[in-house]
């Protein structure tokens, strides 16, 4: 899969990219010394306090969506880590990407956002829309951080992501 701003420059990502609530935090992390899981979620519960949420617009296949959201992950498998489930029905086999959009919500929901995507039920929350795809472009409002497999970037407001199927090729002795 890759991720493309208009400037052409590409970044490839196997797992997942995403902007809003979780690209924030992980450039955030990227510049505190702390390590660790621990570390991740204290400055987690740090930083949804003021995070706001962003108004998108969407283009996955031709179709238009607009959509507020707190996050929006481009997912080619299940999760981003630490048993964390996203996407619980990607696969990086069947050629397409899950964009999963994790509506605004009230802070109080928190916990059971967190549930949700512990016990891998994303596509059965109304929290979280899921549409699979395989050429998806999303304009945000305003430039920012991404995340390229938990990667922090900074790209523009125009982003463009295709999967390529069938593209790793792994050598093995």
């Amino acid at each position: 899969m890759r991720l493309i701003p208009p400037s052409l420059t590409t970044n490839v990502f196997f797992n997942l990219a995403g902007m809003g609530f979780d690209a924030h935090l992980s450039s955030v992390f990227s510049k505190d010394k702390k390590r660790g899981l621990s570390g991740y979620v204290k400055l987690g519960f740090k930083e949804v306090f003021n995070y706001k949420p962003q108004t998108y617009q969407l283009n996955i296949d031709g179709t238009e969506y607009s959509r507020r959201a707190f996050a929006i992950s481009i997912a080619n498998s299940s999760q981003y880590g630490n048993d964390v489930y996203i996407a619980p029905n990607a696969s990086v086999k069947d050629g397409l990407l899950d964009v999963c959009i994790i509506k605004p919500f009230p802070i109080i929901k928190l916990p059971v956002l967190g549930y949700i995507m512990l016990r891998g039920k994303a596509e059965t929350s109304d929290m979280i829309e899921i549409i699979k795809g395989k050429n998806i472009k999303i304009i945000r409002e305003k430039e920012g951080a991404v995340h390229v497999d938990g990667e922090p970037l900074q790209m523009g407001t125009e982003i463009h992501a295709v999967v390529n199927p069938l593209s790793l090729k792994v050598i093995v002795p």
